[in-house]
């Protein structure tokens, strides 16, 4: 499997994680993604800040200064009552686009 991460996954995958631990910092939330995916998404910063601003300028996170687990300064993000929203809408849209690779993929082997 490839360790890129698929376009337009990320977004869903840091809301995900967001809502299912609540507030995190980047590195937590880089960790969490790495676990989830059993150590194939390894998230730089590069990639991984970038879509938090994003997503903080789209209104699905909001963040905040605090301090992590180890005394130091660091930006916690959380999820909004937009993000929510956009979690669930984003699930349907997957939902739809695996049955419809999945009807595709059982054809192609089926001939």
């Amino acid at each position: 499997m490839s360790k890129e991460v698929l376009q337009g996954t990320l977004d869903l995958m840091v809301l995900a994680t967001l809502d299912t631990m609540g507030p995190q910092h980047g590195f937590g939330l880089a960790k969490r993604i790495l676990q989830i995916s059993d150590g194939i998404l390894n998230l730089n910063q590069g990639t991984l800040y970038p879509a938090l601003l994003r997503l903080e300028h789209r209104g699905w996170i909001r963040s905040r200064w605090g301090i992590s687990d180890n005394n130091r300064k660091a930006k916690f993000y959380e999820l909004t009552a937009r993000g929510r929203k956009r979690i669930s809408q984003e699930a349907e849209h997957w939902d739809r686009t695996v049955s419809l690779m999945d009807r595709f993929l059982r054809r192609s082997l089926a001939e």
